[in-house]
């Protein structure tokens, strides 16, 4: 064996030795660019996951059982009031109305958008009394296939739901309405809180995106596209309220 040959072939082992390491260097820094691309461009928006919805089982203005179990699969609203509610109350369900006239108009690529409004003032607000409630917005609402149910319940039973499950206060006052924050829920259709409206009310243009992105999340995290979604989870690649 020559000199030359000799003193090559530690020199040729440190280049490819030096490749390799060049190559894996390489190769593990891509999913770490990738990363930081993702977290600072944030290619696609999300809306957060808040928490669980609570689980109920109240009766609506038809004397019919409405659970939270129906409304799987369903992007759901909620808002929480009561009949009684006249100026200076704070009443939500007019907000409500927009948002169901609204959601008619846009297409959700086939998933359901329901409604459900929730009355904390069981004494008074019988089915009865929900039912012509609805009629006043909507006689079409009291059909049995209405996406728009008001509902109401035990008192101790609303407390938690409202109070204790969707974090909503509200409490008698001495002249026998109430004091509450005005608030509007939308829910998944895992049953996941995704957007928590409270005192001031949404605009319209804002709930259009908020319902959207879930409907486009929906639709799109299949596959390989659930792990793009719950990247924009973890980077917290939410829209600017």
């Amino acid at each position: 064996m020559s000199v030359s040959s000799t003193v090559q072939s530690p020199n040729r082992e440190r280049f490819l030795s030096k490749r390799a390491a060049i190559i894996w260097i390489a190769a593990a820094l891509v999913p770490l660019i990738a990363v930081f691309a993702f977290a600072v461009l944030q290619p696609l928006k999300v809306r957060p996951r808040i928490g669980l919805a609570p689980g109920y089982a109240f009766t609506d203005q038809n004397g019919a059982l409405l659970t939270s179990e129906d409304l799987r699969g369903k992007i759901t609203f909620y808002n929480f009031t009561y009949t009684g509610c006249t100026d200076p109350c704070p009443q939500t369900t007019a907000t409500m109305a927009q948002i169901h006239s609204l959601v008619q108009g846009l297409d959700t690529q086939g998933l359901p958008v329901q409604f459900v409004t929730v009355s904390f003032d069981p004494t008074r607000d019988t089915p009865e009394a929900l039912h012509a409630y609805a009629a006043q917005i909507d006689p079409a609402l009291n059909a049995a296939d209405s996406d728009w149910r008001f509902v109401t319940g035990a008192a101790e039973r609303l407390k938690n739901v409202i109070g204790g499950g969707f974090g909503v206060f509200y409490q008698g006052d001495e002249t026998g309405g109430f004091t509450f924050d005005p608030t509007i829920v939308m829910v998944d259709g895992n049953g996941i809180m995704r957007a928590i409206y409270e005192r001031s009310l949404p605009d319209m243009q804002t709930v259009e995106r908020d319902l959207m992105l879930v409907v486009s999340e929906v639709k799109n995290s299949e596959g390989p596209g659930k792990l793009v979604y719950e990247a924009a989870h973890l980077f917290l690649c939410y829209p600017k309220s």
